[in-house]
C-alpha cells in the first residue's frame, strides 16, 4: 500500500531505460538518433497506456477515482476560500443548531429511563373533575394495592422536609419517603448495601435510609464503610443501609439525596380524605396501560360506593412514568426541534443557491472535461465528492458549535429546574446525537448533489465551449434561484410568526394581573425540627416570636407566613361544603392555604368584605376562614358570604369554620392557570413545621435575605432555612415563565438568523440576475431607458419573489400557529396583528436587500456594458 507511488515511478524508469536501450541498438544499426528514438517508441507502443495499465493493475478503479475526486475537491474549495467559508459557516449554523436541540430531545424523549423495563412503569394517582391528577391518600393506596389485578407491584413516594444535622449546624436536605418496595418496583439496585426490606416501612420498623451517590461522595468521602453509619435527620438518627448508582435519577422527586422508609405515623395517613402521596406501579406482562386504567377506575368506583363521604367523584389516573416526567416539556422540545429544522432548511437552501451559482461559473470547465472524454456520470461523481467535502466541513464545525450551544443552554436552566429535569445534566455528543448529525449530513449531501447534477443535465455540455449559453444560463438560474428564495422567505415567515406569537404570549404572561404588589417582597422557606416542636402550640409560639423578630429588623415593613407561595401552583386543595345548602353529595374543591394574620397586609391585597384574621385567633378560639372573590362569584353570587359557615363534606363539628372576610383575587396558581376559588385558614389554627416566610421591605429585597436568615438562627440554630429569594424572581423564574421564556427566546433566535439568511439569499438571487442581464440593461439604457425604470424592473422581480414567499408563508404560518396553540397564553393562534407585522417587516427587509443590486443595475454604463460583450 505504501510502496505504490515508488513502484509506479520505478515502472516509468523501466520504460524509459528500455526505450533508451532500444534506441541505442538502432543507432548502432545505422539509424540517426532522432529516427532511432522514433522507431523505438513505435515498436514499444503507447508508454502512457502501459503506465496506466500498470497503475490500475493493483487498484480498484472506482476507489482510485474517488480518491482523485476528493483531492481535486479539496483543491477546488481551497482555491475559492470565500465560497467555501461562507457555505461551511451557513451549514454549520443550521446543523449545529439542530444537533444541539436534538441533544435535549434525545435526553428527555428518546433515551429510556434508567430503570428495568421502563415501558412497564406507571405513574398512578387519583383524579377528580377539577384536576386530572390528585395525590393519593394512604388508605386508598392500601386498597388499590390490594385489589388491583394488573400490577406486579405498587409503591408510594412523597416529599420530606428533612433537616440534616452537621457539625456546623442544621441544614435542609432534599429527601423522599418511600414504601419498602419502591426501588424493587423501579428495578434499581444499590451499588453498596441493600434497599429496604419488607416491613421496614411499618410503624415498628427501624429508621433506615438509602442515600444518593452524590450525598455519599460529599458527606462520607466515598468511603465503603458508609453502610451501618448513622445520619441525624430532623432530630432522629437513621442508619444508612445502601448507596444508589451514580446514574440514578428520579425527576418526580426533585433529585433527593436521602430516601427514607415511609412509616404511616402522621395524622394524615390515618384519614382517607388526606391526600399527600403519589404512586408508581409495574405492569404485569401483557397488560396495557388502557387495561390498567380501567382496572384502577373500577377500584375507585368501588371505594366511592364504600366511602361516599371521602371518595365521592374520586377516579383514577394512570399513565406511563416517562409521560409523567417529560409530558410538560415534550411539546416545547418538539417545537424547538421543528424551529431548528426550519432554520436548517433555510441554511440548506442558501448553500444550494451558492452551489448553483458556482456550477454556472464552471460550465466551461465541465464542457472541456466532457470534450476530453469524461462522461456525465464521471462529472456527477465530481460534484458529489465536492459536496461531501463541503458537508463534512459543515458537520465538523456544526458539532463544535452544538457542543458550545449545549453548554450555554444547560447553564440557562436554574438549579431548581434542573432538579426536576435531571436528564438534562451532563449533556454532550453521545451515539444518538452523532447518528443524528450523520443523518443530517447525508441528507444535506444528497440535496447539494442533486441540485447541480439536475442543472448539468438540463443543458448541452457543448454549449459551454461557446459564449452562446450565457443568456439561457442566467434565465435558468433566475428560475431555480427564485424558487429557492421563495422557499426561504416562506420558511422565515413561519419562524417569524411563531416568534411573534410566543413573544406576545410571554409578554402577556409576565404582565398578567397578579393581584398584589410583587416588588420589595423577600421569601424564605423555613423548616422547624419536629423533635423540638412536636405540637402545634409550640410551632405557633415559635412562629410568633419569629415574626416579631423579623418585623423589628431595619427596613422591614411587614411580615407573614403561608403554607404555599403565591403565584406558584394550584396544589394543596381542600374539599368544603357550605352549611345550610342542599347537599347532593357533590363536593367543592378549592385551593387551601394556611396563612398568618399579617399575610394579607404583607402582600397588600384588597379586603372586599368583613375583616382579616387576628393573631389572637388560635386553636382555643372559634375557627374562622377568609375566602377569595372567585369563591364568592362561584358559590355566593349576589349574596354576602360573611358570617356563613363552611366545613368538610360531612359538616363535622371540628371542621366548621365561619367566613369572616373576602379578599380580592390574587394569583395562587401558576401564571397561565385560571383563577380558582381559594380558602385561607389562620396559621395559628392550622400550624405546620414547614412554611414560607414573606417579608415586605423598604430596601432592595436581596439585601435583607442574610439578615432574615441570621434572625431565624438567633432564635434557634436548628431551624432550617433555604431558597432565599424575591417574589419577583420566584415569579420570573417559575417553571411556567421559564418554559414560555426559553421557548420564545430560542424561536426568536431562530427567526432572527432565518431573517438574515433569507435577506442574503434574496440579495444573491437579484445580484446574480443583474450580473447576467448586464448586456440587456446596457442595451435598454442605450435606447433611452431611465435609471428609475431599471430600478423598477429589478425591484419588481424582487417584489414578486417576496410577495410569493410571504403569501405561502402566511398559509403555513396559520397551520403552524395551530400547532402552537397549547403553548400560547392570551394570544390567538391566528393573531392578525402579528401576521401583518411580520409580513411588513419581512417585505421591507427583502426589498431593502434588493436595493443594492437595483442601484448597481441602474448605474451600468451602456458603453462599457456593450463593449464588454
Amino acid at each position: 500500500m505504501f510502496k505504490r507511488k515508488r513502484s509506479v515511478d520505478d515502472f516509468a524508469e523501466e520504460i524509459k531505460a528500455h526505450l533508451e536501450l532500444e534506441a541505442n541498438e538502432l543507432e548502432r544499426e545505422g539509424l540517426s538518433e532522432e529516427e532511432a528514438r522514433r522507431r523505438a517508441k513505435v515498436e514499444f507502443g503507447n508508454p502512457q497506456a502501459a503506465q496506466e495499465r500498470f497503475y490500475l493493475r493493483s487498484r480498484v478503479e472506482w476507489i482510485d477515482n474517488l480518491v482523485r475526486d476528493f483531492r481535486f475537491a479539496f483543491r477546488q474549495l481551497l482555491k475559492n476560500p470565500g465560497f467555501s467559508s461562507a457555505a461551511i459557516a451557513v451549514l454549520a449554523l443550521g446543523i449545529g443548531t439542530c444537533v444541539a436541540v436534538f441533544a435535549f430531545v434525545d435526553a428527555a424523549l428518546i433515551k429510556p429511563l434508567p430503570y428495568a423495563d421502563p415501558q412497564r412503569l406507571l405513574h398512578v394517582t387519583e383524579s377528580e373533575a377539577a384536576f386530572q391528577k390528585v395525590n393519593l391518600s394512604y388508605l386508598d393506596y392500601v386498597d388499590w394495592k390490594r385489589l388491583n389485578t394488573v400490577l406486579n407491584s405498587m409503591d408510594i413516594f412523597t416529599g420530606w422536609d428533612a433537616l440534616l444535622s452537621t457539625p456546623t449546624g442544621t441544614e435542609p436536605v432534599p429527601a423522599e419517603r418511600v414504601s419498602a418496595g419502591f426501588f424493587h418496583t423501579l428495578g434499581v439496585a444499590p451499588i453498596l448495601g441493600r434497599d429496604f426490606h419488607p416491613g421496614e416501612d411499618s410503624l415498628s420498623g427501624p429508621n433506615v435510609v438509602v442515600i444518593s451517590y452524590g450525598f455519599w461522595q460529599r458527606q462520607f468521602g466515598g468511603s465503603k464503610d458508609v453502610i451501618g453509619q448513622t445520619v441525624k435527620l430532623s432530630g432522629v438518627l437513621h442508619t444508612v443501609i445502601g448507596v444508589l448508582p451514580k446514574n440514578f435519577e428520579f425527576a418526580l422527586g426533585s433529585s433527593p439525596d436521602i430516601w427514607a422508609a415511609m412509616k404511616p405515623d402522621s395524622d394524615c395517613e390515618k384519614h382517607r380524605d388526606c391526600h399527600n402521596l403519589y404512586a408508581v406501579g409495574r405492569l404485569k406482562h401483557g397488560v396495557s396501560v388502557k387495561t390498567a386504567l380501567a382496572n384502577m377506575q373500577s377500584i375507585a368506583r368501588q371505594l366511592e360506593n364504600q366511602y361516599p363521604d371521602t371518595n365521592r367523584d374520586r377516579g383514577a389516573s394512570v399513565m406511563l412514568l416517562s409521560e409523567m416526567i417529560v409530558g410538560e416539556i415534550r411539546p416545547i422540545l418538539l417545537l424547538l426541534l421543528s424551529g431548528a429544522g426550519l432554520l436548517l432548511l433555510i441554511a440548506c437552501v442558501n448553500v444550494s443557491s451558492l452551489l448553483v451559482v458556482r456550477s454556472e461559473s464552471r460550465k466551461r470547465e465541465m464542457a472541456v472535461r466532457g470534450a476530453l472524454g469524461a462522461s456525465r456520470g464521471r462529472l456527477a461523481c465530481q460534484f458529489v465528492t465536492e459536496d461531501m467535502v463541503l458537508v463534512g466541513g459543515g458537520v465538523l464545525a456544526g458539532l463544535a458549535f452544538a457542543v458550545g450551544a449545549m453548554q450555554i443552554l444547560s447553564r440557562l436552566i436554574s438549579k431548581e429546574m434542573l432538579a426536576k429535569m435531571p436528564f438534562f445534566q451532563g449533556l454532550g455528543p453521545n451515539l444518538h446525537v452523532l447518528m443524528f448529525a450523520a443523518a443530517l449530513a447525508l441528507l444535506a449531501a444528497a440535496l447539494f448533489s442533486i441540485t447541480p447534477i439536475l442543472q448539468m443535465l438540463s443543458y448541452d455540455i457543448r454549449d459551454g465551449l461557446t459564449d452562446g449559453g450565457r443568456g439561457s444560463a442566467g434565465t435558468l438560474w433566475r428560475r431555480i434561484g427564485g424558487r429557492l428564495v421563495v422557499i426561504e422567505l416562506a420558511t422565515t415567515m413561519v419562524l417569524l410568526t411563531g416568534a411573534g406569537l410566543l413573544g406576545k404570549s410571554l409578554y402577556r404572561l409576565l404582565n398578567v394581573d397578579i393581584g398584589f404588589q410583587v416588588d420589595h417582597l423577600a421569601t424564605l422557606h423555613v423548616r422547624l425540627p419536629g423533635t423540638q416542636f412536636p405540637r402545634d402550640s409550640e410551632q405557633v409560639a415559635f412562629t410568633r416570636r419569629l415574626l416579631d423578630r423579623v418585623e423589628s429588623l431595619p427596613g422591614v415593613r411587614a411580615a407573614g407566613v403561608t403554607s404555599v407561595l403565591p403565584a406558584s401552583c394550584d396544589c394543596n386543595s381542600d374539599w368544603v361544603r357550605i352549611a345550610g345548602r342542599p347537599f347532593n353529595g357533590n363536593h367543592i374543591t378549592v385551593n387551601e392555604r394556611d396563612v398568618s394574620a399579617g399575610f394579607f397586609s404583607t402582600l397588600r391585597t384588597k379586603l372586599l368584605a368583613g375583616r382579616y384574621f387576628t393573631d389572637a385567633e388560635d386553636a382555643s378560639k372559634p375557627r374562622v376562614v377568609v375566602i377569595n372573590h372567585a369563591f364568592v362569584r362561584k358559590y355566593f353570587p349576589g349574596e354576602d358570604p360573611v358570617g356563613k359557615q363552611i366545613g368538610d363534606p360531612t359538616l363535622s363539628p371540628p371542621s366548621m369554620k365561619q367566613i369572616v372576610g373576602v379578599v380580592e383575587d390574587f394569583k395562587e396558581e401558576a401564571l397561565d392557570h385560571e383563577q380558582q376559588p381559594a380558602v385561607y385558614y389562620p396559621f395559628n389554627q392550622n400550624a405546620s413545621s414547614g412554611y414560607i416566610l414573606i417579608v415586605r421591605t423598604s430596601q432592595e429585597e436581596h439585601t435583607i435575605l442574610p439578615a432574615l436568615t441570621a434572625a431565624i438562627h438567633k432564635l434557634n440554630m436548628d431551624v432550617g432555612v433555604e431558597q432565599g429569594s424575591t417574589m419577583s424572581d420566584q415569579i420570573n423564574d417559575s417553571q411556567t415563565a421559564y418554559f414560555h421564556r426559553s421557548t420564545a427566546y430560542l424561536v426568536e433566535g431562530f427567526a432572527a438568523l432565518a431573517l438574515v439568511l433569507s435577506a442574503v439569499g434574496l440579495y444573491g438571487v437579484i445580484a446574480y440576475s443583474v450580473s447576467q442581464r448586464t448586456r440587456e440593461i446596457g442595451v435598454r439604457m442605450a435606447l433611452g431607458a431611465q435609471r428609475w425604470s431599471v430600478h423598477r424592473m429589478v425591484l419588481r422581480e424582487a417584489a414578486w419573489l417576496t410577495g410569493a414567499g410571504i403569501a405561502i408563508g402566511v398559509v403555513c404560518s396559520l397551520a403552524f400557529g395551530e400547532l402552537l396553540r397549547g403553548l400560547l397564553f392570551g394570544v390567538r393562534a391566528w393573531d392578525l396583528p402579528t401576521l401583518a407585522t411580520v409580513a411588513i417587516v419581512l417585505g421591507l427587509l427583502a426589498l431593502s436587500a434588493s436595493y443594492i443590486p437595483a442601484h448597481r443595475a441602474a448605474s451600468v454604463n451602456p458603453v462599457a456594458a456593450l463593449r464588454a460583450e
